[in-house]
């Protein structure tokens, strides 16, 4: 058996070869942020797209229900508008003026189909089968019926690219629903982490996390999380908080994309801490 396998690695050893250089540039080039070298991933991805689109028509041509789809894009707007109505309701118990909260049930849902998962362990990304004919925008959100799934980061016609929360160059500003924290969420390579906050907030396992307020470039209230553990770091005086979202990011395959742009200026500048 040995000698069959060294025979056969031998005998087929420059595609072996290939292979492995081929899986190393593809790990380079997904990590680089280069202008540049982004047209051409942009390019490389809209190809791979349009390919693997292409065949998840024919395979899923006879099990479609457009029933199902409309019935996902429903609880995605309810998730949304009760998200809105149990932050008014928080806010009504601390005195503040409800009609300040922004209503992200106003905005246009784009319904789109992954059709390609690229997530390793810092570089979770997915392909939606939607793109600028569509209506889409670097910087859109992308949710599904349970809660936030990421951030458009490259288009094309046809085609876009999420960089979903399990991406480690993706901060978002958050807040702790109940008792208004606010800070900023990122991926770790393992777990979602909301790191430096103060010991001196009751932070309690199990609330939720939502979008904040004070994020330009998504809107505030969209469900992120719960928090699952927290740790007490620097002599105790401070928190890192661990988040479990709402939406199952590896097994995603239907989303909706928040039709909504930030104002350009503010978001170029925000967009570019996702870098």
């Amino acid at each position: 058996m040995l000698n069959f396998l060294r025979r056969f690695i031998y005998q087929f050893k420059e595609y072996f070869l290939l292979v492995i250089l081929i899986v190393i540039s593809l790990s380079f080039l997904a990590s680089n942020e280069k202008p540049e070298v982004k047209k051409i991933r942009t390019f490389a991805l809209g190809s791979f797209a349009a390919v693997n689109n292409l065949l998840n028509f024919f395979t899923g041509v006879f099990s479609s229900d457009p029933s199902i789809n409309q019935i996902k894009e429903e609880n995605a707007r309810l998730m949304l508008e009760l998200n809105r109505l149990r932050k008014q309701g928080v806010e009504n118990q601390n005195l503040r003026n409800m009609l300040s909260v922004p209503d992200t049930s106003k905005y246009d849902l784009i319904a789109a189909d992954v059709i390609s998962k690229l997530v390793n362990k810092i570089q979770g990304n997915i392909i939606l089968n939607k793109g600028s004919d569509d209506g889409i925008q670097v910087g859109m959100p992308v949710l599904n019926s349970n809660g936030l799934v990421g951030i458009i980061a490259d288009v094309t016609d046809n085609f876009s690219v999420t960089k979903t929360l399990f991406n480690s160059s993706l901060n978002i500003a958050v807040t702790v629903q109940s008792i208004n924290v606010d800070g900023v969420l990122s991926w770790n390579g393992s777990e979602l982490i909301i790191k430096n906050i103060p010991t001196t907030y009751e932070i309690k396992v199990g609330e939720k996390v939502e979008t904040s307020d004070f994020s330009t470039l998504l809107p505030p209230n969209i469900p992120i999380g719960i928090i699952s553990k927290k740790e007490s770091l620097a002599l105790g005086l401070l928190h890192t908080i661990y988040v479990k979202p709402f939406a199952d990011i590896r097994s995603v395959s239907n989303v909706f994309v928040l039709k909504v742009v930030a104002s350009k200026q503010i978001n170029q500048l925000e967009m570019n801490l996702m870098k």
